[in-house]
């Protein structure tokens, strides 16, 4: 994409509030994507492998350990900002198939104009709702589900309930593996629930944050990671040598980190806190 065509730094309205784009000083092709003040995406332009925000460098750490290099993946993402993510996916498994479904039209036409998402290998991007598109795919059809879904600073707390988790565990082929990022204040009171919910469905779950943020020292982004099967220590291990490092939970640590929280369900669906700070990393 040619840098000087687009994007172009602004403000415009979107649905779920004022979306603006800004140039990284420090980064002659990178890009901050903000709606109402929030992160939602930073991309390069040039450089797809770069992954700015900390959990995506976690998530990324995740798959690598689940899917050999380079194996192209069937992927669903609920939830897409800017795509960096799918970006990435796309450049470092090639043939992959990916879609992207999120509710803000308005956005999504941003985006489309201003970082040529159209341009990605294998990547569809329709506006929509993601609890609806989950239940439209088939049985063991998906290799990935990115769970990413905000409105505002708000985690759609509907994208995450037991009910919608039991859809993307149906998605999923064996092997498949969710991936869930979740935002959360101090006491990480929300991020304990989703934990809850995805130990409730899933066989095995490992939780990926940095340290700080886990002992509450401000908001957090937390990656959850759930399949039938994980290789837990070669994540914690992998995740440990990343920079930054992530502390990484599972098994009775894990169970002890959402002990006295109850699962998410569709009768209580509870969405993530709005009270976040400015420039926290939210979407992808």
């Amino acid at each position: 994409m040619a840098t000087d065509e687009r994007p172009s730094e602004g403000v415009r309205q979107v649905r779920f509030g004022m979306a603006e784009l800004t140039r990284d000083p420090r980064r002659r092709n990178g890009w901050l994507l903000t709606v109402g003040g929030v992160a939602q995406s930073y991309v390069d332009t040039e450089d797809p492998l770069h992954l700015e925000f900390p959990y995506q460098r976690h998530t990324a750490v995740a798959l690598h350990c689940v899917a050999g290099p380079r194996v192209p993946l069937t992927a669903v993402h609920i939830g897409g900002g800017a795509c960096t993510f799918p970006r990435y996916l796309a450049a470092t498994r090639p043939g992959s198939a990916q879609v992207v479904v999120d509710a803000d039209g308005e956005l999504v036409d941003l985006v489309r104009a201003e970082f040529a998402v159209d341009e990605v290998p294998g990547l569809a991007l329709r506006v929509g709702d993601g609890r609806e598109y989950l239940h439209t795919r088939a049985t063991a059809s998906a290799d990935l589900v990115v769970l990413d879904a905000y409105e505002r600073s708000s985690c759609v707390g509907g994208t995450v309930t037991v009910e919608a988790t039991r859809q993307v565990a149906r998605l999923l082929r064996p092997r498949g593996v969710a991936l869930v990022n979740v935002i959360d204040v101090p006491g990480l009171s929300f991020a304990r629930r989703v934990a809850a919910t995805m130990t409730s469905v899933f066989d095995t779950v490992v939780l990926l944050v940095l340290p700080g943020l886990l002992a509450g020292d401000s908001n957090a982004n937390v990656v959850l990671v759930g399949a039938r099967t994980l290789p837990t220590e070669a994540i914690a291990r992998l995740a440990g040598l990343t920079l930054p490092a992530a502390t990484c939970l599972y098994g009775e640590s894990l169970a002890g980190f959402h002990a006295s929280a109850p699962p998410l369900t569709d009768d209580d669906p509870a969405d993530g806190p709005t009270s976040l700070r400015p420039r926290v990393g939210a979407c992808g």
